[in-house]
């Protein structure tokens, strides 16, 4: 019996050091002690591991340790060094598979979009605690080694469609405040643009060789239906009719009738979505080739 017992009791330790090595682990990035303490707390909350909690400084002086599954950054204002430590993480978290999960502001959002080309992540602007939440389910899903099967288009534009929901209600829900944004600065100098010839397959470089490109649309007459678009809003509820993809491919058509580019923060205006959305359709966007980052 006392054999029994002690095997028994082996057995819940090997049980419980497999299922700690087999949780997802999460590393913290940032430089208030307040954001992260809160992130510290949505980790808890999801029911992830912990791994480290350091500066973005320490990218620079110790490499910023082995990264988690899940890599979860603060970032409300830029400046040299931090965008430099972006760039860094960047790759890094391309490199190991790692998904990045990362929280700006609004000024710093153009400098943070242009460091984040290489790991596809996943950027919030003033983001809440609901919605850092959903992202890290996002981000679960991308995990490698996690996904039963590849998802196609469709099943990520329903996907897509469904983080939009839970996050809406996730929203009505919260009853704890926002951590406190601040502010940036910097340049805009990345922007999203329709592709160009030099993006395209060969195949298709062919065909439109054969065949000439049909002519873009008055711009004026783009304009004035993203303003009829609008309208809808004076009498009814904006997320009734919330058509992001489709309200950014009628901006950039307009764009680029006048041969202008529009800027990353732009794009999310014109989107008539919160900036985070935006972001998740602009990414999605680009994935599925309709834009490509300039």
């Amino acid at each position: 019996m006392a054999q029994s017992a002690y095997l028994w009791e082996g057995e819940l330790d090997v049980r419980a050091s497999c299922d700690a090595e087999t949780a997802l682990s999460v590393s913290l990035f940032g430089d208030s002690e307040g954001a992260m303490a809160v992130m510290a707390e949505d980790v808890a909350t999801a029911g992830m591991q912990l791994r480290a909690s350091r500066s973005l400084e320490s990218l620079h002086e110790t490499g910023g340790g082995v990264l988690g599954d899940i890599v979860l950054v603060d970032c409300p204002r830029v400046d040299a060094a931090r965008l430099a430590a972006l760039v860094r993480l960047d790759e890094r978290a391309a490199r190991s598979g790692a998904q990045l999960v990362v929280s700006t502001s609004v000024e710093a959002l153009q400098d943070v979009f242009g460091c984040l080309d290489r790991s596809n992540p996943q950027i919030l602007v003033a983001a809440t605690r609901a919605e850092r939440l959903v992202a890290l389910g996002g981000a679960l899903a991308r995990v490698p080694g996690r996904r039963l099967r590849e998802l196609d288009e469709s099943d990520r534009q329903t996907l897509l469609r469904l983080t939009e929901e839970v996050g809406r209600l996730a929203q009505k829900l919260e009853a704890l405040p926002a951590p406190i944004a601040g502010s940036g600065y910097g340049t805009s100098v990345i922007h999203v643009a329709s592709p160009t010839m030099g993006f395209r397959h060969a195949e298709y470089q062919q065909g439109l060789e054969r065949k000439a490109r049909p002519p873009l649309p008055d711009p004026r007459l783009v304009k004035r239906v993203i303003a009829q678009r609008q309208l809808r809003a004076k009498f009814f509820d904006a997320e009734l009719f919330a058509d992001p993809a489709w309200d950014i491919l009628l901006d950039l058509t307009a764009a680029r009738a006048e041969h202008r580019r529009v800027s990353v923060s732009s794009l999310c205006i014109a989107a008539n979505v919160p900036a985070t959305t935006a972001l998740r359709w602009i990414s999605q966007m680009v994935e599925s080739r309709l834009l490509v980052r300039v």
